[in-house]
C-alpha cells in the first residue's frame, strides 16, 4: 500500500508542470478563495478575475522582506497575485475615510489599514483618486481586509493582467 501511495504522489506531481503550461493555477492565500483557477482569454471588465505580477521594485521589495508574496514565476522572483478587477479605465477612484470608492459606489472590505497581520505598519497608500486612465486598472479583494493590493501599490497596467476563472474553489 505504502509503494502505491508514493507512486501516486509522484504522479501527481509530475503533473504540476503540465497543469501549470495548460493555464491552471492554484490560490492558497486568503485573498480570493483557496481553489484552481484558469487562464482565460476575454474582454477586460470590472468584476473579473486576473492575475498579474507585481512590478514596482518598492512593493516588490517590501512583499519579498515580509513574506506578503511566496517565490514564483514573476521576474522579481514572486509569486503573482490574484485579485479582482474592481475599476477599468475611466471609472472614477476615490479614498473616503480610508476606503475605496469606485463610481461613487463604496466598497466594502477596502479599507487602508496601518498595520499588516503581524502588527508592521502598512506602506502609505499609492492609489491617487481621480479617473483611472487608459492602460491600467484598479485590483483589489474584497474578500480580505489584510490584501496587499491597488489600496497600497495603486493603478497596475493593463497589459501585465492575465484573466482567470475559478474552476474549483473551496469556501
Amino acid at each position: 500500500m505504502k509503494n502505491i501511495c508514493k507512486i501516486s504522489f509522484l504522479a501527481m506531481l509530475m503533473m504540476v508542470p503540465f497543469c501549470w503550461l495548460a493555464g491552471y493555477r492554484l490560490n492558497f492565500t486568503p485573498s480570493l478563495p483557496i481553489g484552481l483557477y484558469q487562464i482565460i482569454d476575454g474582454p477586460v471588465h470590472r468584476g473579473q478575475l486576473a492575475t498579474f505580477c507585481l512590478e514596482d521594485i518598492y512593493y516588490t521589495n517590501l512583499a519579498r522582506e515580509r513574506a506578503y508574496l511566496a517565490a514564483g514565476s514573476c521576474s522579481s522572483g514572486l509569486r503573482p497575485l490574484l485579485k479582482v478587477i474592481s475599476g477599468v479605465a475611466g471609472d472614477s477612484v476615490e479614498l473616503q475615510d480610508g476606503v475605496i470608492v469606485v463610481n461613487g459606489q463604496t466598497l466594502d472590505g477596502t479599507a487602508v489599514v496601518s498595520t499588516d497581520s503581524k502588527g508592521r505598519p502598512t506602506p502609505q497608500s499609492n492609489l491617487k483618486p481621480g479617473i483611472i486612465p487608459p492602460g491600467k486598472v484598479l485590483v483589489l479583494s474584497q474578500h480580505h481586509r489584510g490584501s496587499f493590493d491597488s489600496r497600497y501599490f495603486g493603478l497596475v497596467p493593463l497589459e501585465t493582467l492575465r484573466l482567470v476563472r475559478p474552476v474549483i474553489i473551496l469556501k
